[in-house]
């Protein structure tokens, strides 16, 4: 079978999502029958095939989530209700989109991360007495997770939560 020409091809656009929490990395899988059934869910059946949702790939703590051209809208709208992924909570936030996912792929860089912290190992904190790890540095929030096995905690706190300690 020979490969079709571009004009023949169907055009595709490539949006770049970034999950949060930090920290959380979904099994691909799992996050492609996330996305449809919000897609499903929100749009209905037929509109759903129009936009043919498909992850591309998961890296770095984003998502690259396939559509077709022209659809791009209802995939950001429909991603922007996904809220649980294999169990975990979770939220997409649209970054950008592409024509492909080589641009999209420099941009996963540009996203801001966490830089880890010069010692090498994980950034922990003390709050009221128990150890809790640091996952998540972004502007004026910060990330935290309680140490431990059973009962973990997530808090979400801000600057001003840091400087009265």
């Amino acid at each position: 079978m020979t490969v079709r020409p571009p004009t023949l091809r169907e055009k595709r656009r490539y949006v770049l999502v970034r999950i949060a929490p930090a920290g959380c990395i979904p099994d691909p899988k799992e996050l492609y029958l996330a996305v449809h059934d919000a897609a499903t869910v929100l749009w209905g059946d037929a509109v759903a095939s129009l936009i043919h949702p498909a992850v591309v790939a998961v890296e770095n703590g984003c998502a690259i989530v396939r559509c077709r051209r022209g659809m791009e809208r209802e995939l950001a709208i429909a991603l922007s209700t996904v809220t649980s992924c294999g169990g975990q909570r979770i939220a997409l936030r649209t970054c950008a989109t592409s024509g492909t996912i080589e641009s999209l792929r420099e941009r996963v860089a540009s996203v801001h991360r966490p830089k880890p912290p010069s010692s090498g190992g994980p950034a922990e904190c003390m709050i009221d007495g128990r150890l809790f790890m640091v996952c998540h540095c972004a502007g004026q929030k910060v990330d935290v997770i309680e140490k431990g096995f059973k009962n973990t905690t997530r808090f979400f706190l801000t600057t001003e939560d840091l400087e009265d300690q």
